[in-house]
């Protein structure tokens, strides 16, 4: 079958979110051929680089678009043409961004327990309603006419937010709105919903199923704004869309204080104020509502994740919690703990230094084991230096760490506490970094899965835990576990397992079955192989008798495994080969903001009910012969660019890093 794989800030860019996940799904899932839609974060992210070459040979499109960058109006249906058109499309664009404000600036209906208010729709609230109208309203409204953008940047825009921050009924932190405050959530609402304005969705010019048109399975890696491709495809065409998120957006979103604290360099916003957070939070949590209720199949990574889609709107018959898998292979070999006591002790703590993880928890608690084992040493080992921003979280800790565990004078004697990065002499890898540990310690005040708990585990070693996120979960009964925050908890817990060598042996070998139970790569891929052939035949062969072939063929006749798909080169549609490095760009980039071709007379270029269509799979092989399978497809007038040159000529450029 052909897949569509959504992703947004990730996925086959070399850095961003879940890379390395997405990556072993689509090489463990060689029997399906996979079109990648990517919407790209950051100039940074795309001067990084992308997979390029090393992506798989089944890998038969790459399409890219950017959420970053200031817009660059194109001429649309909306700006040009006969004052008639004009007024046509600024009438309905009104209609359609205030049916969306409203619902934005909406007080929130469910009451404590999460059930809907009264007279809403069967699984929704009034305001779920309003903004799926509004929603998909501006998606019809870019079908017909084309990109949205000078209408998103427009002043009206800003008038209706206004309009809709002082609606009687609107909470008290969207009243208190300024005008910069309105452009600021003006600014990021236009990047949003950029996605409305693509052709990924919508047929060629001459009719011909192109693009997620063609595809048997959406597949959106995240509840946010990449699945807005997924949900525009099932509306239009019903194919099928399966969500998987192993961190809530919605959940990032109030941890970071997404108006004020991301990186200017990547395109945010730089306002701050309880008016844009609670705005672009509302906005966040409609379209998640929106995805978790309109997905087939919604896969979270843990109980953790479940409960938050729960809480926005996902039926939990549509839910199943499928682990994200781990490499496994370089970790197994460690040897396990032998049982025996241990005279000078390694505590480990391996993550990023950033506030989420507290590391003031873990230095507060080992000054306690000092006091109690003072031959204890601690090796902090910092994974993805930097991730913290440049707020000199490192050398804060690390002052703490001199003050709470002062280093010895003599300079033959190691200090108490080391703080290494990974890959450095201390922690030249991971394995060898848990092979010395007597116990591996989490402190964090905040976390969702836990992946350095999973590596501790893979090796066999005895684990004290702070109690957030899916922690408990993922260790069932192979550690400890104490309050997060409480370093008296903590130290006490690693004291007891430094002094019953047994029961920390038990322990590691426990988590090392556990871990290789749940948490491989294979278990992972195995579980999604599983997942595509099911929705599948939840979705049979439709309109096949209305199509004109020698014979209509008949459901699950050719089994998606034996399709055949036909030979193709690796990778993403281009004339030349892929390279991939600093500064390279993707080919057949998609470029938001760019004039699309003119709809067919007489269409609207958006159905409201979903056509029949038939799977890849099921299609007549002599016809699908007759169309050559991969095609450089250019997306709304925009420039296809050969792997490995600079951006495409006319295409916007964000603003420098």
């Amino acid at each position: 079958m052909r897949v569509a794989l959504l992703t947004e800030g990730g996925y086959p860019y070399t850095h961003g979110e879940s890379v390395v996940w997405c990556d072993r799904l689509v090489r463990g899932l060689s029997g399906h051929g996979f079109e990648v839609y990517a919407l790209s974060r950051s100039r940074r992210q795309e001067e990084a680089g992308w997979l390029g070459a090393a992506l798989p040979a089944h890998v038969r499109r790459v399409r890219t678009a950017r959420l970053w960058g200031p817009a660059r109006p194109a001429r649309t249906g909306g700006r040009g043409g006969p004052a008639g058109r004009r007024q046509a499309f600024a009438r309905r664009f009104d209609a359609h961004f205030e049916e969306l404000a409203r619902a934005v600036c909406a007080p929130d209906e469910a009451d404590a327990a999460g059930r809907p208010a009264v007279g809403a729709s069967p699984g929704r609230g009034p305001a779920e309603d309003r903004f799926a109208e509004g929603l998909y309203g501006l998606a019809d409204l870019a079908a017909e006419y084309g990109d949205l953008t000078a209408a998103l940047c427009s002043e009206q825009t800003v008038r209706l937010l206004e309009a809709a921050c002082r609606a009687p009924g609107a909470p008290r932190a969207v009243r208190t709105a300024r005008v910069a405050d309105l452009l600021a959530v003006a600014e990021r609402l236009e990047r949003a919903l950029r996605p409305l304005s693509l052709d990924w969705h919508l047929p060629s010019p001459r009719g011909e199923d192109t693009g997620l048109a063609r595809v048997d399975l959406c597949h959106a890696v995240g509840g946010g704004v990449a699945a807005l491709p997924g949900l525009l495809a099932r509306r239009l065409h019903g194919t099928p869309l399966l969500l998987t998120e192993y961190g809530v957006r919605l959940r990032e979103h109030y941890l970071s204080g997404l108006a004020g604290l991301l990186d200017p360099a990547g395109g945010a916003p730089r306002a701050g104020s309880a008016a844009v957070r609670a705005l672009l939070g509302s906005f966040q949590r409609r379209l998640a509502t929106e995805a978790y209720r309109t997905a087939d199949l919604i896969t979270p990574g843990n109980t953790h994740t479940r409960g938050w889609q729960v809480r926005c709107g996902a039926a939990r018959e549509r839910l199943r919690t499928v682990y994200p898998g781990m490499d496994s292979a370089r970790l197994l070999h460690v040897p396990e703990d032998d049982g025996e006591p241990v005279a000078n002790p390694l505590l480990v703590w391996v993550g990023p230094l950033t506030p989420a993880k507290d590391p003031a928890n873990l230095l507060h608690a080992f000054a306690e084991i000092r006091r109690v084992r003072p031959t204890a040493r601690l090796l902090v080992v910092e994974t993805r230096p930097g991730a913290g921003g440049d707020y000199g979280y490192a050398a804060h800790y690390r002052a703490l760490a001199d003050r709470l565990a002062p280093p010895p004078h003599d300079p033959a004697v190691p200090p108490p506490v080391v703080f290494e990065r990974l890959g450095g002499p201390a922690a030249p890898t991971l394995a060898e970094v848990y092979a010395g540990a007597s116990v591996v310690l989490l402190s964090s005040a905040v976390e969702g899965f836990p992946p350095s708990l999973v590596e501790a585990m893979f090796c066999g070693r005895a684990t004290v835990s702070t109690d957030t996120g899916a922690v408990r979960e993922v260790i069932g009964g192979t550690g400890l576990v104490v309050p997060p925050g409480d370093p008296r908890a903590l130290a006490e817990a690693a004291l007891a397992l430094l002094a019953d060598s047994g029961r920390r042996a038990r322990l590691g070998a426990a988590a090392r079955a556990r871990a290789a139970e749940l948490f491989t790569v294979e278990q992972n891929v195995t579980a999604f192989r599983g997942i595509y052939l099911e929705l599948m035949s939840r979705h049979p062969v439709r309109g096949g008798a209305d199509r004109v072939t020698e014979r209509a063929p008949r459901p699950f006749e050719r089994t998606a495994e034996s399709a055949g798909l036909p030979e193709a080169p690796a990778g993403p549609d281009a004339t030349g080969p892929r390279t991939a490095g600093p500064g390279s760009t993707m080919p057949d980039t998609v470029l938001p903001g760019t004039a699309a071709p003119p709809p067919a007379p007489g269409g609207s270029g958006a159905a409201t009910t979903a056509p029949r269509r038939v799977p890849s799979w099921a299609r007549d092989p002599a016809a699908a012969a007759r169309v050559p399978d991969r095609r450089t497809e250019t997306a709304r007038g925009a420039t296809p660019v050969a792997a490995g040159a600079g951006p495409a000529s006319g295409g916007w450029e964000g603003a420098p890093e």
